[in-house]
């Protein structure tokens, strides 16, 4: 007897929670307290970045800015939810998240100790696609306006969020085919990757800007090197987004909006949500490192549970690395203007990740005013596997840059 084919199964994202909030604003996390001097010391230290002007004292002040500034890159930090909250918008039934990429635009406007952000949210669009790692893939993205406490806009992100099936990204497995085990450095490895490290430390310590007549299309960026990650570095990581300290964060809703999406359940699967009212009493039970969407960062069964092969690091610091390597070769008279980083892989544990750009266009009269110039940078890991792929624009100053601090 000839037995009957069985039909495949038919996986579906259940998107009946997503499409009526398409457009509509949303609400969200707000801190309570400005943006501290340790606050910045600890961000910059957290996303290993040792530029003098955000943690030296004595070298902040002999700059231009008179004191310590903020990296551009600690917006996000100031923001709730890693900056993705607005696209992970509506319950999907089992579902979980990595972060897709960002897209930045700056104003101007730097961040002092004493500022306090606000942020007002939108839910952009979305669209569906097959991927080898988990099937139907939701792609969304939101909006966020950030703005300081004298309503001056300080920076505009779009951030993108993959949702999935965590069941079908496992059964699956991609990451686990794909990677062997963590990597294990020799002493020799890592006295190199120090060396590197430390050669592009010193490549623009005392911030001098690039002259913009000088700059050419074709140059190339200095090498940067992080790394390697391991469970103490994604841990440093999440603390210094500063939504995660106990209490540090109240639920803000849009006005007019009924159904605004502050903290409602997204859809995590079992052993990924936070436990709102427990926190009340036991703050950790909203503590990202011991329970909720992100513990898989730091804890490698969670990991699998969602289709990571292990320990793994966040999207939103790897935007920020794109942003502070950009600064750091502009100096104090040029910043990063507009930015657009589309996340690839992640950074996993026992992993280095390099840094590689290279000028590919130049603007004399932009829309923004000014001299810019076209950078794209390229993330990848020790095994050549591109992690984070970015278009920027940076503003350079026209004439020689002799402000910068001495040393």
């Amino acid at each position: 007897m000839t037995k009957k084919a069985t039909k495949p199964e038919i996986v579906e994202l259940d998107l009946s929670d997503v499409d009526h909030r398409l457009g509509k604003p949303v609400g969200g996390g707000q801190l309570w307290d400005p943006c501290s001097s340790s606050d910045i010391r600890r961000w910059a230290m957290a996303m290993d970045y040792p530029n003098p002007l955000h943690w030296d004292e004595e070298f902040a002040r002999r700059s231009r800015f008179g004191g310590l500034v903020a990296p551009q890159s600690i917006a996000v930090g100031l923001d709730f939810g890693h900056g993705v909250a607005p696209a992970c918008v509506g319950y999907i039934p089992g579902s979980h998240l990595i972060f897709g990429g960002e897209e930045w635009w700056f104003y101007g406007c730097p961040v002092r100790a004493g500022d306090k952000l606000f942020q007002e949210r939108r839910f952009h669009d979305y669209k569906v696609a097959e991927t080898r790692f988990a099937g139907p893939t939701m792609f969304s993205r939101g909006d966020t306006v950030h703005t300081n406490q004298h309503g001056a806009l300080v920076a505009r992100e779009r951030s993108t969020a993959i949702r999935y099936l965590a069941s079908e990204a496992g059964k699956r497995g991609m990451y686990e085919n794909q990677l062997g085990e963590k990597k294990s450095w020799t002493s020799t490895e890592l006295a190199q990757i120090e060396k590197a490290r430390h050669g592009w430390l010193l490549s623009n310590r005392l911030g001098v800007s690039p002259h913009f007549d000088e700059v050419k299309v074709g140059d190339t960026l200095p090498r940067r090197v992080i790394g390697p990650h391991s469970i103490a570095s994604f841990t440093t990581e999440y603390r210094a987004f500063l939504f995660n300290i106990w209490g540090a964060f109240h639920w803000t809703t849009p006005p007019g909006i009924e159904d605004p999406w502050v903290n409602q359940d997204p859809g995590w699967v079992e052993g990924f949500s936070f436990d709102e009212e427990g926190a009340r009493i036991d703050p950790r039970l909203r503590d990202g490192l011991y329970v909720g969407p992100s513990r898989g960062h730091i804890d490698a069964d969670k990991a699998s549970e969602v289709g990571m092969v292990r320990a793994y690091g966040y999207g939103a610091t790897m935007g920020a690395w794109c942003t502070d390597y950009l600064s750091y070769w502009a100096g104090h008279n040029g910043m990063v203007r507009h930015s657009k980083a589309s996340f690839r892989l992640p950074a996993f544990e026992g992993d280095v990740t390099y840094f590689d750009a290279e000028v590919v266009g130049k603007e004399t009269d932009s829309v923004w005013g000014m001299p810019l110039v076209q950078v794209k940078l390229r993330l990848t890991n020790q095994d050549g596997g591109v992690l984070v792929d970015c278009t920027a624009e940076v503003e350079l100053p026209f004439g020689s840059d002799r402000e910068a601090t001495e040393a």
